[in-house]
């Protein structure tokens, strides 16, 4: 049986869908499913600006998506959590049906 979700969930459900919404916050999730890695690295798999790529890791980070680890001077990337991964993996088994 499917739990009632009131107005306020539903719109921040709705939130959280709008951040996988962009080709480009796609793509750095998906680069960083099984790795965790730094902004210059992204940029470079990429092919973007590290101001463009820490922009949308901002973003990411805000929406808890992602985290972050500082080693040194470096930053280093990773998904969130194991529920980030699925709803990608899921997006992906979807569209391979």
């Amino acid at each position: 049986m499917k739990q009632k979700m009131d107005i306020e969930e539903l719109y921040d459900l709705a939130e959280l869908f709008k951040f996988f919404g962009d080709s480009t916050r796609i793509r750095i999730l998906y680069e960083l499913i099984d790795a965790e890695i730094c902004v210059a690295d992204l940029a470079a798999a990429l092919e973007m600006t590290q101001s463009a790529v820490s922009h949308q890791l901002r973003i990411l980070k805000q929406s808890r998506l992602i985290k972050s680890r500082r080693d040194g001077k470096q930053i280093f990337y990773s998904l969130d959590d194991d529920h980030v991964k699925k709803m990608i993996e899921l997006g992906m088994e979807h569209l391979s049906e």
